[in-house]
């Protein structure tokens, strides 16, 4: 398609893991991906699936030149802080981020009378989980400073919803993992904090250890970031039909030990893993795994790539690149 005639898209975050994968994945369709990033987590390299705006949420005026310059048909809202121990120890800095951040960006989109946004949220919001898998419609009680920060969000996005008219699709995904398999985008955190990337730079000795905090069995559903990609693109598809709001939750359905991440990195890389545990800590849930049935059946969302041996296979593949 030609780039002129492409639907412009705001990609908030949009130089960041999942929001860089996903830009990659808009701009096939047949979207034109308008990336508003700070850089501070997000890279320049990783914003070249769009036209990168180097801006902050905190800076409510470039926004709404921003927005008044491209004229986005929706948003993507991927802009966050995400480390859940973090969130514990720094909570200002989450609320400030994640909460008042995202409601500047909702006053722009009143502002501009722009009423469409895709939300990256989280499993977090449900908490330590009563049942699985986890169906959208279980309580949200989120055990970490994190959660509680994207929970609140969501409210926010409702409250405007009823009264301002905006309409919106919430994903709530699992645990996003592995990196595109045409080798051109992956995790690059710094510091890393996410079980896969940390294994591998344990297998290939760019660090000594990996740090356990309990006995190895909490369970967690890993997504692969092109199937999270996927699902965002099929979200705006879904909102620029004029379709309703919805909530959906992102996964496979099948939770995996740290035990079993750790031997197939071991088996994937031909390396050991060096692991030091230390006790459990009591903001992290024992078990997140995902029903994600009500993706697969509205938005005709289908995993591709979230086997977990394709998912660090391509993390692998990344890694071995030295891009961190």
């Amino acid at each position: 398609m030609d780039p002129l005639s492409s639907i412009p898209v705001l990609v908030v975050g949009g130089a960041g893991y999942i929001g860089s994968h996903t830009c990659k994945a808009l701009k096939k369709k047949g979207y034109l991906p308008i990336i508003y990033d700070n850089l501070q987590n997000g890279h320049r390299w990783a914003a070249s699936h769009g036209e990168l705006i180097v801006g902050d949420l905190m800076d409510a005026k470039h926004l709404n030149k921003t927005i008044q310059t491209y004229q986005p048909k929706a948003v993507l809202h991927f802009a966050s802080s995400i480390d859940c121990r973090k969130s514990i120890q720094d909570p200002a800095s989450y609320y400030q981020n994640n909460v008042v951040g995202s409601l500047i960006l909702l006053q722009a989109l009143q502002k501009n009378n722009l009423k469409k946004l895709v939300f990256s949220s989280t499993a977090a919001v449900y908490g330590e989980a009563q049942d699985t898998p986890l169906k959208e419609s279980d309580p949200c009680v989120p055990v970490n400073v994190y959660g509680h920060t994207k929970r609140m969000v969501e409210q926010m996005i409702q409250d405007f919803e009823n009264a301002y008219g905006m309409r919106s699709v919430i994903l709530r995904y699992f645990n996003a993992a592995g990196a595109d398999p045409e080798g051109e985008l992956g995790e690059a955190h710094h510091p890393e904090t996410h079980l896969i990337p940390i294994a591998l730079n344990t297998a290939l000795g760019r660090q000594s250890h990996l740090e356990v905090f309990g006995d190895g069995s909490a369970l967690r559903d890993y997504i692969h970031v092109m199937d999270l990609a996927d699902a965002h693109v099929k979200a705006v598809d879904w909102l620029l039909e004029e379709k309703e709001s919805m909530i959906f939750n992102l996964g496979t359905g099948k939770g995996h030990t740290l035990t079993e991440v750790v031997s197939l990195v071991e088996k994937v890389s031909g390396k050991p893993v060096k692991c030091i545990f230390h006790p459990k800590n009591p903001h992290e849930p024992v078990s997140l795994v995902a029903d994600a049935s009500l993706a697969k059946k509205t938005l005709q969302w289908k995993p591709a790539f979230s086997d977990l041996e394709t998912i660090i296979s391509t993390a692998y593949q990344w890694h071995l690149k030295g891009q961190l």
